[in-house]
């Protein structure tokens, strides 16, 4: 039969899907079941005085009022998902006791018998707070005598995360041209279609406390549960429903993922809380917000020979994921380009806002943006084309495996996976047209619409370890169950696991089912997060099918009397090398394999198998986008003419679903670069809570997206796969702001931060002077 991996196949789950079979968090109903909302902070940073429950509790339909007092436990610290032993130590309460770090943090519950008369019952419960001073800002928060985040603590800087290789200083001292800006990635959120939910219930015949959760962690959120309620963790099983999207914002704990059994097991009943799309905006983590100080050196024929930064990363009230996203963009700076003298200081600081924590991307998109800003400012001090500067300093194929010579943040050098980036390059600027539409940018300059063109090419550290497993299981129908530790939100698993479990097994897809998502299918899990579960879960499934199979020549040698290495697997059957017309179904041969002596040695009965795969380090994806934008000075509307984008994501397993990430992480980045931003007042006030004021991309923004892929595989796991979930988001904010300085030059514009909105853009047409207005 053909091999699967590589095939565009359509989609397993989408069936279930559009038919509206699907299962989500607000579907889900148990008998007895009551709804919980919370009360939360409306100050950024206060004392807690008093709650007062007692209007709200006699509300129709209330069942309870509970705060810290009523449940102690949940003065627990949350625990966080990556530790940073290197920052100093926080408490993150799952309900606050004496004082409230920002605006949107619960300090109560409210529990009813319907959804409905909880909106009334929340307004009801009276909290009485004294205000006290906010550091809504970095500035602010790392200004002489800020008011402090957490008490224990000196300042606001909870530590200091450092990369580099070679000597910065030196090679800025034999640059012939330097250039610095000052740059800014604003705070962005991701806005999956479903909001947050979970739904907690003790089992009423094993008392197993079963929590539903949409959440992108399911392991993590049982250990979670365990350690603050003192169970056991064989005593929590945590399931996903279907999740409609994640993006990093469902990939940690939070406090109501710990706050919702808490509150099942103290009033003995079912309870669910389902997140509005206010609270999302209040309450749920955000990324990105650095500020950047950088500068580049380079010899006058377009050599780098020296960069730097020193950035400061907004962590909100509580630095949850360390200093992974800090690490992230100073390993990723560099890019793809020969960079011998580097420096990259991040100081991670805590505010009086929301926590941050990962978003699509995850730190990348601020280091592609920091990169390629300058290197179009060093092309244009240099008089050279910013192409040519690029194809200069990129890595060249014969150089690779190539050392940047930076530690990646789980301890191991970086050396990026043999790939021919100038090929990918120049692939992207013919798939662009960029001479045409060069040509065209003169004919239109010192008109009302001049166009400019945007290039950034970057690296992606993606398969982040310590392991993924497969459980996989034949039954006697020949129905393969393979079980996995991650969860999907919309990335296919269960259809490119399935092709690589087939291929493996010689069955059709059609007889693999693979369910994720569920704590007592597999031992552990890691996680959808990271970009990794093609290269590490994937992997993982292969090296479990393998074991299937094995076992299954096994028991056809014993039943065919024949050597296993003759046994032969094709088209779901299992037959003797040169006699297939004398075979067995595959489920045939689990059936005799329950009670077969051959699996004897073999580790035990049945046509089943677990095995984990723990990769050596990440794998390296590459790409390019290249974008042509339209300005029209009159009305400052940007408008997108074309975008082409190459990427090399190794094998892919199914090149169609490869596309569809691709193209949803692009919007996303447009959004970034156009029109996203949580803007905060000095109290600490989100501004931008509503989507009347935070700008998704809409469809008129988006133009046709060329997508070409290559394929270098890795040499890091036998599929040659590298990962691709945040690929598509790295780039297009760089390359739009690159395109837009370059339309708007004539007028001497200098983009330093995103999004560029109308109103942006107008400011920064009137402060050139040069703009008639």
């Amino acid at each position: 039969m053909e091999k699967l991996v590589g095939a565009s196949l359509k989609r397993k789950e989408d069936t279930r899907l559009l038919l509206g079979r699907g299962r989500y968090l607000d579907d889900l109903r148990v008998p007895g079941m009551l709804h919980l909302a919370v009360v939360r902070s409306r100050y950024a940073h206060a004392r807690i005085l008093t709650i007062d429950g007692g209007a709200a509790s006699r509300l129709a339909g209330v069942r309870a009022v509970l705060t810290v007092d009523d449940l102690p436990e949940l003065g627990s610290s949350l625990p966080a998902l990556v530790p940073a032993p290197r920052l100093r130590p926080y408490r993150h309460p799952v309900l606050a006791r004496d004082k409230v770090r920002h605006v949107g943090e619960a300090v109560a519950v409210v529990v009813a018998e319907e959804p409905y008369r909880l909106a009334d019952a929340v307004e009801r419960v009276v909290v009485e707070y004294e205000p006290l001073p906010v550091a809504s800002s970095v500035g602010r928060a790392l200004s002489p005598g800020a008011p402090r985040v957490h008490d224990e603590w000196p300042d606001n800087l909870a530590g200091e995360t450092e990369g580099g290789t070679g000597d910065a200083a030196a090679g800025f001292s034999r640059a012939e041209v330097i250039v610095e800006a000052r740059l800014g990635y604003p705070r962005v959120t991701g806005m999956p279609i479903e909001p947050r939910g979970v739904l907690a219930y003790a089992e009423a015949e094993s008392g197993l406390l079963t929590v539903w959760v949409s959440t992108q962690v399911p392991f993590a959120v049982r250990s979670a549960i365990a350690a603050i309620l003192s169970l056991p963790e064989n005593e929590v099983r945590v399931r996903v429903p279907e999740v409609g999207g994640g993006f990093g914002t469902k990939g940690h704990v939070y406090a109501e993922d710990i706050l919702v059994p808490a509150v099942a097991r103290r009033l003995g009943c079912p309870i669910k809380w389902v997140e509005t799309r206010r609270e999302h905006f209040l309450a749920a983590a955000a990324d990105r917000d650095q500020e950047h100080q950088a500068r580049m050196g380079l010899l006058r024929d377009g050599t780098i020979v020296a960069l730097e930064t020193t950035f400061t990363r907004d962590h909100g009230a509580y630095p949850t994921l360390g200093e992974a996203i800090t690490e992230n963009t100073i390993n990723h700076l560099p890019g793809p380009y020969r960079v011998p003298n580097y420096r990259g200081v991040g100081q991670n600081v805590v505010t009086h806002k929301t926590f941050a924590a990962a978003y699509r991307g995850a730190g990348r998109p601020e280091a592609a943006f920091v990169l390629d800003r300058l290197l179009d400012r060093a092309a244009c001090r240099l008089g050279m084309d910013p192409a040519e500067l690029r194809r200069r300093n990129m890595i060249r194929a014969e150089e690779m495996p190539f050392s940047p010579g930076l530690v990646y943040r789980d301890g191991v050098p970086i050396s990026y996976d043999p790939a021919d980036y100038p090929s990918g390059f120049e692939k992207t600027l013919a798939l662009l047209d960029y001479a045409g539409w060069r040509q065209e940018q003169a004919r239109r300059r010192g008109s009302a619409k001049p166009i400019g063109i945007g290039l950034a090419a970057y690296v992606e550290g993606t398969g982040l370890g310590p392991f993924e497993g497969a459980d996989i299981r034949v039954d006697p129908r020949g129905t393969v169950r393979v079980h996995i530790g991650v969860s999907a939100q919309g990335q296919a698993h269960e259809t490119t696991l399935a092709q690589i479990c087939a291929d493996q097994l010689a069955v059709p897809i059609e007889d693999v089912m693979v369910v994720g998502g569920d704590t007592q299918l597999v031992a552990h899990g890691m996680g959808t997060i990271a970009s990794r579960v093609a290269a590490v879960a994937g992997p993982a499934v292969a090296r479990t099918a393998r074991e299937v199979a094995r076992k299954a020549r096994l028991v056809a040698a014993d039943l065919f009397e024949c050597a296993a290495e003759d046994v032969v697997l094709a088209e779901g059957r299992v037959f003797v090398k040169g006699v297939p017309d004398r075979s067995l179904s595959l489920g045939q041969v689990a059936d005799a394999a329950v009670r077969s002596r051959a699996l004897e040695s073999a580790g035990g009965p049945g046509l089943a198998a677990c095995v984990f795969f723990y990769p050596g380090t990440v794998t390296w994806a590459f790409g390019v986008h290249a974008v042509v934008v339209q300005v029209d000075v009159e009305t400052c509307r940007i408008a997108l003419l074309k975008y082409a984008a190459v990427h090399d994501c190794g094998q892919p397993i199914n090149p169609m679903v490869v596309e569809g990430q691709l193209h949803g992480g692009i919007v996303q980045g447009i959004g970034s670069a156009l029109s996203e931003e949580l803007l905060y007042d000095p109290e600490g006030q989100l501004l931008s809570g509503s989507f009347m004021e935070y700008g998704l991309p809409r469809a008129d923004d988006v133009p046709p997206l060329e997508v070409a892929h290559l394929a270098y595989p890795s040499p890091l796991n036998e599929l040659g796969v590298k990962g691709v979930g945040e690929s598509g988001i790295i780039a297009p904010a760089a390359a739009i702001a690159n395109a837009v300085e370059d339309a708007l030059s004539d007028y001497g514009v200098e983009v330093t931060r995103v999004p560029l909105t109308g109103a942006r853009l107008f400011e920064l047409l009137r402060a050139t002077g040069r703009w008639p207005t």
